[in-house]
């Protein structure tokens, strides 16, 4: 390859990976740790903080049936459309979604209809159980900014693609001889630049994957309208529920007819999807109406789009009751939902168990420190040697790395303790004022100082959801592990680990910054100091000498 073509490529992933490194680094941080979605929720649960939470809970199709009597009765209009939730290990509430006639989301458990009047209108979603793991998400899709945001991360992802490539291609000449070149030792920036290239290299195909559905996902509606315009005449977005979705939406018949019990509709899914589908929760539309249709969901074990649904004519003595009228699961549905259903899973890690789910975090964890590393290395490699004052810009892209990275950790870390804190508050209340402080600390205070700074900062709030979690809930570990509260252990170990490596980056920015090159962003000590420091060393020699 020309070496012109080269410096082309290298100029192309390094910028890229500039403009791109500070959004994909919160991205990647937050969505190593929503790689436990579900058990967040159980983590902030409500029943936890009030001491009584279950380990286990069992799925009673019955229980669902009374339930939704008792909620369309209440809540007419949640007969149109609601989506039913089991319960399952560590949520014990069956949990119901619908929209009112405004268009707005309402939400209810068994526990709040089973309440007094005041419990039974409740139907709030401010203390929804996983409201932290609902802010983490969309941290990790939005960096938590309202509407523009998922489509910022969209256009993200498509460089971060191109950053990928470039990086692949730069690499290639001398991918036999660097692939497991890692060389500590003095030159801490050649070993930095190795980590860089061999954790990009092996965790090539999982960043790929990342980078194609993150832009596909994000991207999606930007997409859809440009081809509606383009492709499809403007005939594509009547069609798109259909594509999507198992069922779409169903008018009312206007006649009154029982909706098929739970466990019947589950054991037609489980006919239709075949014995490794577990049902776990149902969409009703029409509920008690002749033209009722449900669509129940659940995964599909050893399968890579494992999330799938099976839609059932629902309405009691007509002619089509229990018939399967879409069936979307593994092994049945069709090109379209099987295409979906292998990026959402590959994207989120959610067709394999819990080894696979830990690699996903690691894998997120070192996409981090890629962006991270990138953006040290860009300033390093730029120092001019012998130069006491370096460009300005070098020093506010130092100070600016160390203040969005880091105080993204320690924002994320401090969301844990104010979920438990104050869990009828938003946990963004939290974080992006500490985010923002962060930030601003680092602009006030030289690069080296302040990373190792807010490193430190980083490992106390770490601490903290361990910390906090034995205060306010009592489930230390010493209590959760005995007890099998292996989800709530899970996150204070987590946090631990975390805390560990924030404190051994810290000592090793503070070797850096003692033993490293004088003229360095991240030397504490001047160029002039280093030189009378050599000078003197030498003067000393030659005294003892003579």
């Amino acid at each position: 390859m020309k070496s012109t073509t080269l410096r082309l490529y290298q100029t192309l992933h390094t910028w890229v990976g500039l403009m791109a490194g500070w959004a994909l680094f919160i991205a990647f941080f937050a969505g190593a740790v929503t790689v436990f979605h579900h058990e967040l929720h159980v983590w902030q649960s409500p029943d936890r903080l009030k001491g009584n939470a279950k380990v286990e809970a069992a799925a009673d199709p019955a229980a669902v049936d009374r339930f939704m009597h008792k909620l369309v009765a209440l809540y007419p209009e949640a007969a149109a459309s609601a989506y039913v939730y089991m319960p399952s290990a560590g949520e014990p509430h069956i949990t119901a979604y619908w929209q009112d006639k405004a268009g707005e989301w309402q939400m209810t458990t068994d526990e709040r209809l089973a309440g007094d009047r005041a419990m039974q209108q409740d139907t709030s979603r401010d203390q929804v159980a996983g409201e932290l793991s609902a802010f983490l998400n969309s941290l990790h899709y939005s960096l938590g900014i309202p509407e523009v945001g998922i489509y910022f991360m969209g256009a993200i992802s498509v460089l971060y693609g191109l950053a990928l490539v470039s990086g692949v291609l730069l690499h290639l000449p001398r991918l036999k001889k660097d692939l497991f070149a890692v060389r500590p030792g003095r030159n801490l920036k050649r070993f930095w630049m190795d980590a860089h290239n061999v954790i990009g290299l092996f965790s090539l195909p999982f960043h790929l994957v990342i980078a194609i559905t993150g832009a596909l996902f994000c991207l999606s509606l930007v997409l859809l309208m440009v081809f509606n315009t383009l492709t499809f005449d403007g005939k594509l977005f009547p069609v798109v529920p259909r594509l999507t979705t198992a069922v779409p939406e169903v008018t009312a018949a206007g006649r009154a007819a029982p909706t098929l019990p739970a466990a019947e509709l589950i054991r037609i899914a489980e006919n239709a999807a075949g014995e490794r589908f577990a049902a776990e929760s149902f969409r009703y539309q029409r509920y008690g109406d002749a033209n009722a249709v449900v669509e129940v969901r659940g995964t599909s074990s050893r399968a890579l789009g494992n999330l799938g649904a099976v839609g059932i004519h629902a309405a009691s003595g007509e002619a089509s009751t229990g018939t399967v009228i879409a069936n979307q699961a593994a092994g049945g549905r069709d090109g379209n939902h099987g295409l979906y259903s292998a990026l959402f899973a590959l994207h989120f890690g959610t067709y394999g168990e819990l080894p696979l789910r830990f690699g996903y975090v690691l894998a997120g964890l070192a996409g981090a420190f890629l962006f991270y590393s990138g953006n040290l290395l860009w300033i390093e490699s730029r120092r001019k040697a012998r130069q006491a004052e370096q460009p300005r810009v070098h020093r506010l892209l130092a100070q600016a790395t160390v203040g969005v990275c880091i105080g993204c950790c320690i924002g994320v870390a401090l969301c844990f303790p104010a979920a438990l804190l104050w869990p009828g508050r938003a946990v963004s209340y939290t974080y992006f004022p500490v985010f923002f402080a962060a930030c601003a600390w680092a602009l006030l205070r030289p690069p080296v100082r302040a990373a190792i700074e807010l490193l430190y900062a980083a490992a106390f709030a770490a601490l903290t959801v361990p910390l906090g979690n034995a205060i306010l809930t009592g489930d230390h570990l010493l209590r959760s592990i005995p007890s099998g509260h292996w989800i709530v252990a899970g996150f204070d170990i987590g946090a631990m680990a975390l805390a560990f490596g924030f404190l051994v980056l810290a000592r090793a920015t503070q070797r850096r910054a003692r033993n490293g090159p004088a003229e360095s962003v991240w030397a504490l000590r001047s160029t002039q100091s280093a030189s009378a420091t050599r000078m003197t060393g030498t003067d000393a020699s030659r005294a003892d000498a003579s």
